[in-house]
């Protein structure tokens, strides 16, 4: 079982453990990059597992400012890690599955969450396709770590 919460981002010592395995880096960043360079648009989220803080990611309010793929109305998933020591847990399945609701309380407005993932990252297509992600089938080309697919998650209403 998990828990979403939001993570102000001057609060970087809530997460400051979490790493990914070393050829994940080049897909997701590091911790320390995601708090490197703070956006206006980006909201950063924390992901529990009772107690223990075990992942991150962070939620771009203007996502369809840059990827011309979304609608207005989306929002986009950004620097999702789940700490090294958790994976193979589930926890990245049981995000998906939590994420239309919690972010139906947080954004009201919104009514589709995306995301771009590196057609090389095969592990993280099946998690998101397996957490309820839709493929759309297209690419976007501009990944820093080439081709990515592209991916939606309808958000439900409340």
């Amino acid at each position: 079982m998990i828990t979403l919460s939001p993570l102000p981002p001057d609060d970087f010592s809530r997460v400051a453990h979490i790493t990914v395995h070393p050829e994940q880096v080049k897909f997701s960043g590091t911790i320390e990059q995601a708090f490197a360079a703070p956006e206006p648009s980006m909201d950063y989220h924390a992901i529990q597992q009772g107690p223990k803080v075990v992942g991150f990611f962070k939620i771009d309010r203007a996502y369809s400012v840059i990827h011309d793929f979304a609608p207005p109305t989306a929002l986009g998933l950004r620097a999702v890690m789940v700490d090294a020591v958790h994976q193979g847990q589930g926890i990245g399945q049981a995000l998906c599955h939590a994420l239309p609701n919690y972010l139906a309380r947080l954004y009201p407005k919104a009514d589709s969450l995306w995301l771009t993932v590196n057609v090389l990252n095969a592990g993280a297509v099946r998690a998101y396709v397996k957490g309820g992600f839709i493929d759309t089938g297209n690419q976007w080309p501009h990944g820093g770590a080439g081709p990515q697919h592209i991916l939606r998650l309808p958000l439900h209403t409340i």
